[in-house]
């Protein structure tokens, strides 16, 4: 290759380059200051994947509370200190109800759904639960009455360790599912039943794993570490196995469906599919209720759960607190139970 071809390729290379940095920094020009970063790797080397908190703490203090970082390939904005947290969350709601895009919400969920929808898929899916969610009771007394059976399983499951040492995740997590599952499906599980097991074991690994290295690196990467091996590939097993359960599930109830008769979440879903409405065939499809129930078990299972483990866990640590509530019976518990459901 002669040298003018050459020189003809470099200055061609390096107005590409011009053209794609000045177009990044159009892209990124209204963000907050922060930490130069190299290429490729952005600012990776300065943060522990482990403990990411400490290092942003670190760099507010030279960049203020609110500062960018690119972190791989992705340029994203932190809020460091509850003042701004609260400010943001609070007097700015409007701009920060949105869930940040990642790679591994786009893999599992495909936009459907609630907590990792977007648009009108979103809005379309909240109106529904809520709507729904109200007719089977929540928050109002006919779920209370649900809480209180519960409970009382619950009490009686505490009381056959007869004051030995155990393990009280399991058991608090199942009680918890339960109320969930009676408006999802209608029914109940047995503490030791092998599925509600199976689908907790489930839940618990992969609330687990998106803390891991792994699925940050999935994040900025996800081309390249897809490839490779890790707990993003454990999630990724378990949510086929999450949506299997509940296609079953759902499946089995088409059966036997009844629009004059609907007897939970699914039930009102499967009857929103025959309407032969537009919104029908563009919203309550297969996917979307999959997904939705998926996430509706998730985060009230998870959040309450260990809303419940921790009042335990003080309980525990402050026995005076006990004596002083002698008079109310543990069945009182009941009113910890809580629906926590994000992006609602």
């Amino acid at each position: 290759m002669d040298p003018v071809t050459i020189l003809l390729y470099i200055i061609v290379i390096l107005f590409l380059v011009k053209t794609y940095n000045d177009q990044k920094k159009q892209k990124y020009k209204n963000f907050p200051p922060g930490p130069k970063p190299l290429p490729f790797i952005g600012s990776l080397h300065m943060i522990d994947l482990q403990k990411p908190h400490y290092a942003f703490m670190k760099l507010s203090e030279e960049y203020g509370s609110v500062f960018s970082i690119q972190l791989g390939i992705e340029k994203m904005v932190v809020l460091c200190g509850y003042d701004t947290v609260k400010d943001a969350l609070i007097n700015h709601a409007e701009e920060f109800y949105e869930r940040p895009y990642t790679a591994m919400s786009a893999r599992t969920s495909k936009g459907n759904g609630i907590l990792f929808a977007h648009g009108e898929n979103w809005k379309v899916m909240r109106r529904f639960t809520l709507s729904t969610l109200r007719d089977f009771g929540m928050g109002r007394r006919s779920i209370e009455n649900k809480i209180n059976e519960e409970a009382q399983c619950l009490i009686q499951e505490l009381k056959s360790y007869k004051g030995e040492p155990f393990e009280n995740m399991t058991i608090v997590n199942a009680a918890v599912a339960n109320i969930i599952v009676s408006i999802l499906l209608g029914d109940r599980f047995e503490y030791g039943d092998p599925t509600i097991l199976k689908l907790m074991r489930i839940i618990n690994e992969n609330i687990r794993s998106f803390g891991s290295i792994m699925i940050r690196l999935y994040n900025m990467f996800p081309r390249l570490i897809g490839l490779f091996p890790g707990s993003h590939q454990k999630v990724f097993q378990n949510f086929e196995v999450m949506q299997a359960f509940i296609r079953e599930v759902f499946t089995k109830q088409k059966k036997t469906l009844d629009i004059n008769d609907q007897r939970n979440l699914i039930d009102v879903f499967l009857a929103k599919q025959q309407e032969g409405k537009p919104e029908s065939t563009l919203y309550f499809h297969n996917d979307n209720l999959g997904m939705l129930v998926s996430n509706l078990f998730v985060a009230g299972m998870e959040t309450t759960s260990t809303t419940l483990r921790w009042g335990l866990l003080l309980m525990i640590k402050n026995p005076e607190i006990q004596s002083k509530k002698k008079k109310l019976r543990y069945a009182k518990l009941q009113y910890v139970i809580v629906f926590c459901f994000f992006h609602l």
